[in-house]
């Protein structure tokens, strides 16, 4: 390399310093980011995309992990679009695709029942009159560290951009995703 991240790091300014790395797919995100953020996070772990089904397959022992993060005291929350909800059944039109939207997040849902109830993991539904605002947009916060998905016309999550962001100051990018991911859970329902 011939300039060291340490260089790098000096050359953003403002804003644009939160700015990790982008893909122009979120599944071309290494699943190792995916697990070390995960692994490495101590306080929060927030799961606000719309399905999250895929985490089982991108992060092996994933069900382990959150259990034993739960249990030393992380906090842990899904926050899920509702299976049967309208905005599911017209994103469903939208993709046009054989795995649909409810049954991707029947599948997080089962994957959530098989690790029982621990404390310190919850999973919510996003309110009927925020669903559309969640839909569209998946925000997945690991401590200080955000991965973010704008979900694009009729693609599904996989296939849409993803940006990984690390908070380094106040009312950054970082904080806007991370507070439209509170305000959605702040009006969210609990899973039944």
């Amino acid at each position: 390399m011939l300039w060291p991240q340490a260089v790098k790091e000096k050359i953003k300014t403002g804003f644009d310093r939160e700015i990790i790395h982008s893909y122009p797919y979120r599944s071309a995100c290494p699943s190792t980011v995916w697990a070390d953020l995960i692994a490495g996070a101590t306080q929060e772990l927030f799961f606000a995309g719309y399905t999250n089904y895929f985490l089982w397959t991108q992060v092996p022992a994933f069900a382990d992990i959150l259990r034993r993060k739960a249990e030393a005291g992380v906090r842990v929350r899904f926050l899920l679009g509702a299976p049967d909800g309208e905005v599911t059944r017209q994103r469903e039109a939208v993709e046009d695709a054989t795995l649909t939207v409810s049954a991707r997040v029947r599948i997080t849902l089962g994957e959530l029942a098989k690790i029982g109830q621990v404390q310190g993991l919850e999973a919510r539904y996003s309110a009927p009159e925020d669903a559309v605002n969640h839909v569209g947009l998946s925000v997945f916060r690991m401590d200080s560290d955000a991965l973010v998905t704008p979900h694009l016309a009729r693609l599904v999550g996989h296939d849409s951009p993803l940006l990984h962001l690390r908070h380094q100051s106040e009312g950054g990018m970082f904080d806007r995703f991370a507070e439209h991911a509170e305000e959605l859970w702040s009006r969210s329902v609990a899973v039944r």
